[in-house]
């Protein structure tokens, strides 16, 4: 789901000494002259930005680097750290660095050029294989001059000195594969215009919180998070790794045997007559790492017995288990009924053949697969009943379950990275600080849909803290706006991601900020769309815009103001570019809803007039208030720019939201 796993390896950044080569991590003790992961060969420094360059060395010792005809010598302070700031340089390269103290550290390769943080959730995580035409865009990314980092998933409690892994590498179809799909199309972009070498540097992880990825000092100054800030600070991290060894030891006596379940094919955990006496129990609905099974991913069977009126079995009868995370196979009676494949946010509703029910006791089995992040049930309990004409029968409440012995991991970690704030932060941005980047793009804001109005204040807070920490205010942030998403709506009527759209809207009074709007390259039943390649696209425009300060359209329409005139409503854009345009064969625009002063919204009839949009309803003689790609999913949004560029969603109202505390 949201909880999307790239199963990033560790990997030791390794440096030439003499003839050999040696790995050096952070966690070793002090001697030989260390260097952070994020400076390696292949790395591609900032152009006309200072280059600094940090590490360890015992205390006192003197350490020199030479680098692109300079040579710079320093004494490491009494704690062994050492800084080292070059001048600013021009793109160009490739370059080495030697680095001496009592032993030598040679990088070759070295670019000089453009630096870029891609950060947020899964859908920043989501890899370049998995993206639109994935096997063609691995095939085809021969771009030598793009170096990609990769940092791996890690949670500090405190201020990491330096990342868990990764080094940098060359994109080929042999690095790509597993990158992030959103920052290499976004890299390639700029590669293209730019022509200079682009660095990339991927932190980010599937399902994460905002507040995961600001620093405490930051968010302690939001009176809503100054309790989990201080919940932080105060953490008895003894007593934590003794709840969590039981945890985990609870889990391992529950993984008995050796089948997965099945033998010959045949499911014989859904058997009609199968002893499930020994598994455990577990209530349903819920995600089970919330419960019974904290970081487990990989499969569970679920069993649970109901009872069944002879009436029944002689009707149509629907099996519905709501939302199942992430993909699932569903028997009654050892007859399968249904089967969905990472369908993470589709309903299960499967129609029972007749001859499955009997009267009486009957099994229903489903065995879950999840991938990644959060596995199970996860609708409410209203969701899941076993329904005939006139009739239904409740399946919440507790069924028995069994963890798939040849099929499961399960994190080992003392706590996740939605458990405390500014853990992300501090274990996957803390340690880059040092290193100048041009600007971030950030594609995250599913994980917080609920406190969509509070992220008013997370995200330019977020911005400000980023800026600051790697003290330069000029930091380019560009986001992805969240992508349509989930069932459209027949009506007019509100939404939490329509409101943290709006939030992340907001986020654009800062200075040098841009968005990528997402709203017509999502998929109704897949939080994660695989259109990569326009997101990415958009990005770069934006980047190219406000960060480069081409003479482009770096946007596609923004609401600006609006005007009432009798029965219609004149909305007026920003970033109109060379026209207003409507993505129909007909002309029509659609996507628009109207309300009068009793602030009950009707679909409008809008079109374009110059550059403008009226928009009336015959339902609404007095309007006030008129929105755009108000939904979880606008599907019929076909607002643009002639740059081909979509419309922002909008309203024109203020009215208190659904995510707005009392």
């Amino acid at each position: 789901m949201i909880g999307l796993k790239n199963n990033k390896r560790n990997v030791l950044i390794r440096f030439m000494l003499g003839l050999a080569i040696i790995g050096f991590n952070s966690s070793t003790g002090w001697g030989n002259v260390r260097i952070p992961r994020i400076i390696s060969s292949n790395m591609v420094v900032q152009r006309n930005a200072p280059v600094t360059i940090w590490g360890w060395a015992d205390a006192r010792e003197k350490v020199t680097v030479a680098f692109a005809g300079s040579r710079i010598s320093i004494k490491a302070d009494s704690q062994g750290k050492w800084k080292i700031v070059f001048p600013s340089m021009q793109a160009g390269g490739p370059y080495s660095m030697e680095i001496r103290g009592k032993n030598t550290i040679l990088l070759d390769n070295i670019m000089v050029g453009e630096v870029w943080i891609c950060s947020g959730q899964s859908n920043m995580e989501f890899v370049v294989s998995r993206s639109k035409n994935g096997p063609e865009e691995v095939k085809n990314a021969a771009f030598p001059e793009i170096r990609l980092f990769d940092v791996p998933n890690h949670v500090a409690f405190k201020p990491a000195e330096d990342v868990s892994g990764g080094d940098w590498k060359e994109c080929s179809p042999a690095t790509v594969a597993d990158f992030s799909a959103v920052g290499y199309f976004f890299g390639r972009n700029l590669y293209q215009d730019l022509k200079v070498p682009i660095g990339l540097i991927s932190t980010n992880w599937g399902g994460t919180l905002i507040e995961s990825w600001t620093s405490d000092d930051a968010l302690y100054t939001i009176p809503e998070r100054k309790e989990s800030v201080d919940r932080l600070r105060n953490l008895d991290l003894a007593k934590i790794e003794v709840e969590q060894k039981q945890k985990i030891n609870a889990i391992k006596s529950m993984v008995t045997g050796a089948t997965d379940g099945f033998i010959n094919g045949k499911a014989v955990w859904a058997a009609t007559d199968y002893d499930d006496a020994g598994w455990a129990k577990l209530n349903v609905p819920g995600l089970w790492e919330k419960s019974l099974l904290p970081g487990l991913d990989g499969v569970v069977w679920f069993r649970r017995e109901v009872e069944i009126p002879e009436d029944m079995i002689h009707s149509d009868v629907m099996l519905s288990l709501g939302k199942i995370d992430d993909s699932d196979i569903t028997w009654i009676n050892g007859i399968q009924v249904g089967q969905m494949v990472n369908k993470y946010s589709a309903e299960r509703k499967y129609a029972v053949p007749p001859g499955t029910l009997k009267p009486g006791k009957n099994s229903i089995t489903v065995r879950i697969e999840d991938t990644g992040g959060g596995g199970g049930f996860w609708s409410e309990d209203s969701m899941l009943y076993l329904e005939g004409p006139g009739q239904r029968i409740a399946l919440s409440g507790e069924w028995k379950c069994k963890i798939n012995p040849l099929q499961y991991n399960f994190d080992e970690s003392i706590a996740g990275p939605n458990d405390y704030p500014s853990v992300l932060f501090n274990g996957m941005i803390f340690p880059l600080l040092n290193y100048a980047v041009k600007g971030a793009i950030w594609y995250q804001g599913e994980s917080n849909a609920e406190e969509a109005f509070l992220y008013r204040k997370l995200l330019p807070l977020m911005i400000h803290n980023w800026r600051e920490k790697w003290n330069n205010p000029g930091l380019t942030f560009l986001i992805v706006q969240l992508a349509n998403f989930m069932q459209p709506q027949e009506s007019p009527g509100n939404s939490e991601w329509a409101e943290l759209r709006e939030a992340q809207q907001m986020a654009l009074s800062l200075p040098l900020t841009g968005m990528a709007v997402a709203i017509d390259i999502g998929d109704a039943e897949d939080i994660h769309p695989i259109n990569k390649q326009d997101a990415g696209y958009r990005l770069s425009v934006a980047a190219r815009k406000i960060a480069y300060n081409e003479n482009i359209v770096g946007s596609g329409p923004v609401y600006k103001t609006f005007k009432i005139d009798g029965g219609k409503i004149a909305i007026e854009f920003d970033h109109t570019g060379s026209g207003l345009v409507a993505r129909d064969k007909y002309g029509y625009l659609k996507g628009f809803s109207i309300a009068g002063s009793d602030r009950q919204f009707k679909w409008a009839r809008a079109s374009v007039v110059g550059n403008s949009v009226v928009v009336f309803s015959p339902e609404i003689a007095n309007p006030v208030a008129v929105r755009y790609a108000w939904a979880d999913n606008p599907d019929d949004a076909n607002l643009y720019n002639k740059e081909g560029l979509p419309a922002a969603p909008f309203r024109t109202d203020s009215w208190k939201g659904i995510t707005e505390k009392p």
